[in-house]
């Protein structure tokens, strides 16, 4: 039962109480009684066993027990050889206090309280808000009737949807359809729609990058879907390898899995990686011949922090070579320099997808009855910001720019931090919010781990969150090549604190390194 939920007997212990409690006793359950003697009709006999293998890295059991450490510092705050629990496990970066854009929280302020634009109230709203940010919230009003809190088109708002296809042709210099995107409940949820409408049985396979995202995986397991393995080249910045890409295919077709699409993450996560121009023809050719959809995400493509790996868009890869090749790609408000990750908006844009799919889509967007209104509403206001001459526009830049600067500042100083320490080598963050070092752990460290039944990544994962309060997430968790060991890290905490995060992990790494060595 623990190995299922992707927790080891031995971590078990660091499981909150009522957890623990709960998972001893479903094991005591399901080993003294007959299925048939349950009191519950849904138990964990009864319930979908693909939930049951589904695991989920990012949230696993060390974000479990960084959430007991953080409630015991809330009661006891001096009982711990640190003072707060410091989450480097996702990107969530207002969590970390990165600060919200003042335009899109003003808009958003004005969409939810009507009262603020109506005639009695107007006059002391422009002392409050910019001109602009009124004007937007009245017309993104119109769009769903003065009422935020209705359902709107399955699809989305067909005037965001238009903004949407405004945006993709302005980046990648080709026309975009607006009936070919659907907006979603960020983009999580339109790769699980895709991924859902593309597996049709059991042997359905589709290939992911190691490492990959733990989305892909889960929701393939959800499936009862194959997950077909390709492996990123960590020596070439994480560019993807053509040769392995049809070793993956051949050897996953041989077995007879129905392989019919290719997930790609660009910019990468959680390596940072950002993949050629080039590369990306490889790729859309090789699927072309391959017969397989492309689905691509890239939910990180303004978090570019190197002018040797700029983002191209699969879309524009695609339309520049003529190709046929079925794509869907994907987008978020999450990430960026506008990460608002609760917000939960984001779209898919479809290409060379046969009609009567698009059908089937809409059907699936129908149950879903719509996506999050406020989503829908940034998703507008990242696509579609200030311009020049706006009153926001000179705020809304300098907000954009600060952060991105910083980012990119703590990106350069994380990956050299890590570079400097003994037995730790890490690639530049290219892109993303994540570092991925690699960690050459001692083996006597490997062989304590292995006899307590823990991955030695896991281990040195926990220790570390055990020792600073730092939460990071195995590089088990997304893949690896078997016999390496990984972490991956965000470059999220505030800048002013930087130096306090990196000195705690320092201070860990290399005391572990000297006990075990």
């Amino acid at each position: 039962m623990f190995r299922l939920l992707g927790i080891h007997r031995a971590t078990t212990a660091r499981v909150p109480a009522m957890l623990r409690r709960l998972l001893s006793s479903s094991v005591e359950t399901m080993q003294q009684e007959d299925s048939t003697t349950h009191s519950k009709v849904l138990t964990l006999e009864t319930m979908n066993p693909n939930v049951r293998t589904m695991e989920y890295a990012v949230r696993g059991a060390i974000p479990i027990r960084a959430e007991e450490l953080g409630a015991q510092l809330k009661k006891q705050p001096n009982s711990l050889p640190f003072s707060k629990i410091t989450p480097c496990n996702i990107g969530n970066p207002q969590q970390l206090n990165q600060k919200p854009l003042t335009f899109l929280r003003q808009v958003s302020a004005l969409m939810e309280y009507t009262d603020l634009l109506s005639p009695e109230m107007i006059d002391g709203t422009r002392k409050l808000f910019p001109e602009d940010a009124i004007e937007r919230a009245k017309r993104n009003l119109s769009y769903v009737n003065n009422a935020v809190g209705a359902y709107t088109q399955s699809l989305g708002i067909q005037e965001i949807r238009e903004n949407v296809a405004r945006f993709i042709a302005n980046r990648d210099g080709y026309p975009a359809d607006a009936d070919q995107i659907c907006l979603t409940t960020g983009a999580s949820g339109a790769v699980e729609r895709v991924l859902d409408i593309l597996v049709s049985n059991p042997n359905v396979g589709v290939m992911i990058p190691i490492p990959q995202y733990p989305l892909y995986t889960a929701t393939l397991a959800h499936l009862n879907a194959q997950a077909v393995p390709y492996y990123l080249q960590e020596e070439s910045d994480w560019q993807l390898s053509i040769d392995d890409l049809k070793r993956a295919l051949a050897e996953a077709r041989s077995q007879g899995t129905d392989v019919r699409a290719l997930a790609v993450i660009n910019p990468g996560n959680p390596t940072g990686g950002c993949l050629l121009e080039d590369n990306i023809a490889e790729i859309v050719k090789f699927c072309e011949q391959e017969k397989l959809v492309i689905l691509a995400d890239e939910v990180y493509q303004t978090n570019i922090y190197t002018g040797t790996n700029p983002f191209v868009s699969f879309k524009k890869v695609v339309s520049k070579l003529g190709s046929s090749v079925e794509l869907f790609s994907f987008h978020s408000i999450s990430k960026g320099m506008i990460g608002e990750c609760g917000r939960r908006g984001g779209y898919y844009e479809a290409v060379n997808i046969d009609e009567q799919i698009m059908g089937q889509l809409m059907k699936m967007a129908s149950v879903s009855l719509c996506p999050n209104v406020q989503g829908q509403m940034a998703v507008d206001i990242m696509v579609n910001p200030p311009q020049p001459g706006d009153a926001s526009y000179e705020q809304y830049q300098s907000e954009v720019s600060a952060i991105y600067e910083s980012m990119k500042r703590r990106a350069k100083k994380l990956a050299a931090a890590f570079n400097s320490l003994p037995n730790m080598s890490c690639n530049d963050a290219q892109g993303a919010m994540y570092l991925f070092p690699r960690v050459e752990l001692p083996q006597a460290f490997v062989d304590e781990a292995v006899a307590r039944g823990q991955q030695p990544d896991a281990a040195y994962c926990m220790q570390m969150l055990e020792a600073t309060g730092i939460s990071v997430v195995p590089g088990s968790g997304f893949g690896q090549v078997p016999g390496t060991f990984h972490f991956r890290s965000t470059f999220l905490p505030p800048e002013e604190l930087f130096d306090e995060f990196i000195d705690g992990f320092r201070h860990f790494h290399e005391g572990l390194i000297k006990r075990y060595s």
